[in-house]
């Protein structure tokens, strides 16, 4: 059997190996958005190598949960056992059976989907908590691994829990998706040799997530690929969007109505807006529904330039989600090969500039590296100023505050060659920097950043922009 390869996951794995290497007994927490690799690393690092591992079983009662437990550990003893009463029993079981294995070894225990397993008054946590403080912690060859795609519960009930395992963990990881760079390395070791500007594009669809990464067919076209994951009849991605919040989320309802509102509105909604919007009272349940997608990664929070934090400026940032919102959504199978048909088409040029835009905030560190300021200290914000009878109203969509008393103006434009500056254009920019700096009284030193396909047409206008970002520069 050929051996599961890992990319750009140098950091993990080197964390997993220092738990390896540690003395004492380990409680690893590693969580993260749904299909973002978790079991995958798990499963490579250990290669499947485990005392015992169980997975817990989506919205399934507590009695089902305890039968497969009992299932796994019968497997992994090699002899039945009966199924448990309750959770305490279920960890009596497991204790009993890690103290029969040899002292001199290490010993890997995973529970994957960890989340899953604490069902409505089920018990669960409190009798995993007892087994670790009681038992697991003074194992100094146990390692015990929990993972989970519910990244709130896991960040609330475990790397900040307040009880029994208030500090208890000795390793935790969020996993996160891949970068352009990463996911460039991943489609390469699986023999896509695309250029970069089908990369980015294939990046604006599915982000850099490798599960839906490892879906693609070397043989295939980008546009060949998107019709077949998205727009054929039954294709693997066409209920994504469904069973991805579904198995995340429960009352996966409110937090759909959230994202597809948002959807609609690429530019981001404040909280009131949202509010608004949605119907959705503006209490602490709407600050929960919007902190889960926060934490989950598929909301960005913003500031507004020079605003209080009450006018944070909350956007989808999820790619697959805009895409399905966009183009999915509705769609029942007219044509299977939509997108190659549609690719070019006004709609799709204007879907590829906002997304572009949205590629650009997950790289800051990139486009900092390549002006120059990575060292600097920074902020990023947006600003809006709404029009009257009196001047017109703009936006600044990534503005970079410098602790160095300078202030980036960002410009992002998607384009399939170099982008020309015209006289109408240079006449909005300059008009745009003076309005900021008017309404703003900022008194730092103010400069336009453009972050293009293919860079910046040399012109007499083009002397506006003091750096330049371009394609390459954020796979850097």
């Amino acid at each position: 059997m050929v051996r599961p390869i890992l990319i750009a996951r140098d950091n993990e794995i080197q964390r997993l190996q220092k738990c390896m290497n540690e003395t004492n007994a380990q409680l690893v927490i590693l969580y993260g958005r749904r299909r973002v690799g978790k079991t995958y690393l798990i499963n490579c690092f250990f290669e499947r190598r485990f005392d015992f591992k169980v997975t817990g079983m989506h919205q399934e009662k507590r009695e089902t949960q305890l039968k497969n437990f009992a299932t796994e550990l019968s497997d992994q003893m090699k002899e039945d056992i009966a199924v448990p009463k309750d959770w305490t029993d279920a960890f009596r079981l497991l204790r009993n059976y890690l103290k029969s294995l040899p002292e001199d070894e290490k010993h890997v225990v995973f529970f994957d989907e960890f989340p899953w397993f604490d069902t409505r008054n089920s018990g669960f946590l409190s009798a995993f908590e007892h087994f670790w403080n009681d038992f697991g912690c003074s194992l100094p060859n146990l390692i015990l691994i929990i993972c989970g795609s519910a990244t709130t519960w896991m960040t609330k009930n475990i790397a900040m829990n307040q009880g029994g395992l208030f500090l208890r963990h000795t390793c935790s990881m969020y996993l996160q998706q891949f970068n352009l760079k990463q996911t460039e390395e991943y489609l390469h070791a699986r023999g896509i040799e695309w250029s970069r500007y089908d990369i980015i594009r294939c990046y604006m669809i599915l982000g850099g997530i490798p599960y839906y990464l490892s879906l693609l067919d070397a043989d295939k076209s980008l546009n060949m690929n998107i019709d077949n994951l998205f727009f054929r009849k039954r294709a693997e991605l066409w209920n994504e969007f469904n069973l991805l919040y579904k198995t995340l989320f429960k009352n996966s309802k409110q937090y759909m109505r959230i994202v597809e509102t948002l959807g609609k509105k690429r530019n981001g909604m404040t909280r009131q807006e949202i509010s608004q919007a949605t119907g959705m009272t503006d209490n602490g349940n709407l600050t929960d529904l919007l902190d889960d997608l926060e934490n989950s990664d598929f909301l960005r929070v913003t500031s507004s330039f020079g605003k209080e934090k009450k006018e944070m400026i909350y956007q989808l940032c999820d790619y697959c989600t805009l895409f399905y919102i966009k183009f999915i959504k509705g769609y029942r199978g007219r044509d299977e090969h939509f997108w190659s048909h549609t690719y070019g088409s006004p709609s799709v040029n204007a879907w590829s500039g906002l997304t572009f835009e949205q590629v650009c905030k997950d790289h800051i560190e990139e486009i900092k590296r390549k002006i120059g300021i990575s060292a600097v200290l920074t902020n990023e914000s947006t600003w809006f100023l709404k029009g009257d009878e009196e001047r017109r109203g703009t936006q600044i969509d990534l503005i970079i505050d410098r602790n160095d008393h300078f202030i980036n103006l960002c410009e992002m434009k998607y384009s399939d060659k170099e982008y020309v500056i015209d006289k109408d254009y240079d006449g909005i920019l300059r008009e745009r920097l003076e309005l900021f700096r008017k309404e703003t009284k900022t008194r730092k030193t103010i400069q336009y950043v453009f972050i293009t396909s293919f860079g910046v047409k040399a012109n007499k206008y083009s002397n506006i922009i003091s750096s330049q970002v371009t394609l390459d520069d954020l796979f850097s």
